[in-house]
Parts: C-alpha cells; structure tokens; sequence
C-alpha cells in the first residue's frame, strides 16, 4: 500500500516525536507498504522517511520545484523518486491521487491544511481512502475534542465525524489501514444520516 504521510517539517521539534514517526515508518515499511511525503528532509517528514529506508521501504517524495531552486527548506536526499510540482496545490493533488491511505502526525499549518483537505474530499466522496491520526503524547486531543464539539453543534454530522480515526498505539494504527474496508457510504447520506 501507498501510505502518505503529512506532518511537521520544522527542525526545531522535540525529538520525542522524531523518535516515535521513525519508528512508526519502520514498521509501515516492515510490513511492505511504500512512503509518499512531502520530500522534507528535517521534522517529522524527514523522520517518516528516515524510518522507511532504514527498514528497506520505497519512498516517493512530492514536492514543488520552488522549494529546490528557493532552497526553501531541506529535501530528503535518499528518496527512490522525486516528482516536483508547479505548486503547493498540484503538490497535494498528487500526494492525494497517488496514496491508498493517509497518517496525520503532529505538524502546522500544512499539516492542519492537508488533513482538512483528505477529509473534506472524502466527505465530498471523491475518495473513501482510510485517514489515521497518530496522536502523539496527546498532540491532538483539543483537535478531537473540537471536532466533538462541531459535530454536538451540528455543523457537521456525525457520520463526518467517523471518516478518520484517532490512534495513540502505532500497531494499532496499521492495522487499521490494512484491515480499511471503504464504507460506501455516499455524501447524500452522510449529509442526512443526522
């Protein structure tokens, strides 16, 4: 399985949080499944694929060429292909056309940006891909309790609510992803199910 994962590139991020998406890529890897990511070399994107290549997983950056020409920041340099973009947007399209599955690990904006985005495409039914948010030492409880609060609000509904999963075990996340079975259901109902 092709398995995006979107997360911090910041350098400057406690390495408890390097540590555990390592270690999350390794496993992914062990297990057979392929990385696409941002191309990032420094956070959590060069973690994930650092934990990829060390337990032999391919890997597959995606990442706008302005970023290279700009030094914008520090690409992975051990990717098994690159595919550089005109931009930010036709960068996410591609990480979204080419993934089976997507992981959330704790990041920023873009990560925040990339997350809403699966899951409104999902919503839409433009895709029934499985989206796991791996809650590092509670890194998004207040999203998870947020999204609580929307759904109790009704602003959105509750069978939104159930297009994405929260987990804190990384074992438990992939077995997650590799037992997803799509749930067919149609935007049309997920808008009146409540």
């Amino acid at each position: 399985m092709k398995i995006c994962i979107f997360g911090a590139a910041s350098a400057h991020i406690d390495q408890k949080y390097i540590s555990k998406v390592e270690a999350l890529g390794e496993e992914l890897a062990r297990h057979g499944h392929s990385l696409i990511f941002g191309c990032g070399g420094t956070g959590l994107m060069g973690a994930s694929a650092r934990g990829f290549k060390r337990a032999g997983g391919y890997v597959h950056g995606i990442v706008p060429s302005f970023f290279r020409d700009e030094g914008i920041e520090e690409l992975f340099s051990q990717c098994d292909e690159v595919s550089y973009t005109e931009s930010m947007s036709t960068r996410k399209k591609l990480m979204e056309d080419t993934a089976d599955a997507f992981i959330v690990v704790p990041g920023g904006i873009g990560t925040f940006e990339e997350f809403f985005e699966v899951l409104t495409l999902k919503q839409l039914g433009r895709h029934e891909k499985a989206i796991a948010i791996y809650n590092i030492d509670g890194y998004y409880d207040n999203l998870q309790k947020f999204m609580e609060e929307v759904t109790e609000r009704k602003f959105i509904t509750f069978a939104c609510y159930e297009l994405y999963s929260y987990f804190n075990d990384p074992s438990e996340l992939v077995k997650y992803l590799e037992n997803y079975k799509p749930s067919g259901t149609t935007w049309y109902n997920r808008k009146i199910e409540d």
